[in-house]
């Protein structure tokens, strides 16, 4: 019997002390930027300030490295360097060094962007969706998950649901969004956060103000001429919408 608890006891420390794990692959999310987020606070400010990247996807077996920051993928080539530490090349004497740190992966600091930290998220999207459809169901859970009640606005009274999929009940109107990440849409927007309403295959931006358990959509008023690339300012309030 003792030796058998002295068997157990070793098995035991031996598993506490376990290295980390040295292998890269699989999606890796940006959940800084997505914890920032949730707490009520400006989307654009929360992937400007844990950014610019959301996404990884690694596949070691192919020597692959993916990358999103919600409008771009760079797709490299992945190349061992010391132990839990790799380079990624990408077209155009571009690189990029990643590492192992507890758990988490690490993108480390450069010229262009501070250091930045990636965790596999708790729900990965399916091996055929593209490079940042994880890092969306992540945020969009977190940052408009649970019910809605409309306060004010067409519908008032009435509850609504934003679901990780982008699909939306109880919001006259729209059955679909998507929010702003980057590129074009954020570039449109100037400072305001917005998105992308949808019924059927019509849709148009909005922005919107988010501020704790409240949400306001506002009017996307246009500035730019016909011809020219849009520019966003905030028109009237649709709907103020309080989350329970």
């Amino acid at each position: 019997m003792l030796n058998a608890l002295l068997l157990l006891l070793a098995g035991s420390l031996l598993a506490g002390c376990a290295s980390p794990p040295s292998d890269p692959g699989g999606t890796w999310i940006n959940q800084a930027a997505i914890d920032a987020a949730a707490r009520g606070e400006s989307l654009r400010e929360s992937l400007l300030a844990f950014g610019p990247n959301l996404e990884w996807r690694i596949d070691p077996q192919q020597r692959s490295a993916t990358f999103s920051n919600g409008f771009e993928l760079g797709e490299g080539r992945l190349v061992d360097e010391q132990e839990r530490q790799w380079r990624v090349e990408f077209p155009g004497d571009f690189q990029e060094r990643l590492s192992l740190d507890h758990g988490e992966l690490v993108q480390q600091a450069s010229q262009s962007w501070p250091e930045q930290r990636f965790t596999h998220p708790a729900v990965a999207a399916p091996a055929d969706a593209p490079t940042g459809a994880s890092f969306e169901h992540a945020l969009y859970a977190a940052y408009l998950g649970g019910t809605w009640t409309i306060r004010e606005g067409l519908g008032e009274g009435g509850l609504v649901l934003f679901h990780p999929d982008g699909s939306l009940e109880g919001l006259p109107g729209a059955d679909r969004y998507a929010l702003c990440l980057a590129g074009d849409c954020a570039s449109m927007a100037g400072d305001h956060d917005s998105l992308w309403l949808q019924l059927g295959d019509q849709g148009r931006s909005w922005l919107f103000e988010r501020d704790g358990k409240q949400l306001k959509i506002i009017e996307a008023l246009n500035d730019a001429a016909p011809d020219e690339i849009p520019e966003y300012r905030p028109g009237a309030q649709a709907w103020l919408l309080e989350r329970d």
